[in-house]
């Protein structure tokens, strides 16, 4: 099994710019890599969010999921940056989606 860098995935989040999201499985798309769920478990150890946004990583979607500092929040800054969210999903996701 290849395992996936992690400093190239949190390199690849900060690409994504604020009012745009994408998703977990575009991320493992763009380093070769069937793992999203590997994916998720390093999006979700980063260790300097917000600064490197991991809060704009979604499922596929659109749907949010988890946050280390709750999905609340999350849904937060993603509003704070010009994402609407309804029932839990990006409204819009398919134009609101930063393909990498």
């Amino acid at each position: 099994m290849v395992s996936i860098n992690s400093q190239k995935i949190y390199d690849l989040l900060k690409l994504i710019p604020k009012g745009r999201v994408t998703t977990y499985k575009e991320l493992a798309d763009k380093v070769k890599s069937k793992a999203y769920r590997g994916v998720g478990q390093i999006v979700g150890a980063n260790p300097d969010a917000p600064k490197v946004p991991c809060h704009r990583v979604v499922k596929s979607d659109g749907g949010i999921s988890g946050y280390a500092f709750g999905v609340d929040k999350k849904i937060a800054l993603l509003k704070s940056e010009g994402i609407e969210v309804k029932n839990d999903k990006v409204v819009d996701f398919e134009k609101k989606f930063y393909p990498l």
